[in-house]
């Protein structure tokens, strides 16, 4: 992004922001073999700047693009996976959905909806 500043052109990059971290979080508790691998997947989304689907198949081969803005990624050689919605212009993840690879067979990836779960 470049941003001009009484005519001085300054360059920045915005780096992608994850929403529901605490939906990540419950993952893991319920999955504790998967805290780390998810603690590392979101450090790295965290450091990205994806552009579109395209650039983030470079990073991610992967992944699998099921639409415009929704993506599966394969965690833990593909045992788990992760479903999440990518807004590339706003730089925004939204966590949708996490389970095992059994799991992810029983739902419709590309019409699930996230539901928050509050345990208060």
């Amino acid at each position: 992004m470049l941003v001009t500043v009484l005519g001085t052109i300054f360059s920045c990059t915005l780096f992608m922001r994850v929403i529901a971290t605490n939906t990540l979080k419950e993952y893991w508790e319920k999955y504790p073999k998967t805290e780390q691998l998810l603690k590392a997947w979101l450090q790295e989304v965290e450091l990205s700047d994806w552009q579109s689907p395209q650039s983030l198949k470079m990073k991610y081969r992967n992944a699998s693009i099921l639409s415009s803005k929704r993506v599966v990624f394969n965690i833990n050689g593909n045992k788990y996976r992760l479903l999440v919605d990518i807004e590339f212009q706003l730089k925004i993840v939204f966590v949708v959905w996490f389970g095992s690879h059994f799991e992810y067979d029983l739902i419709d990836a590309k019409t699930i909806t996230y539901v928050k779960t509050n345990k208060e």
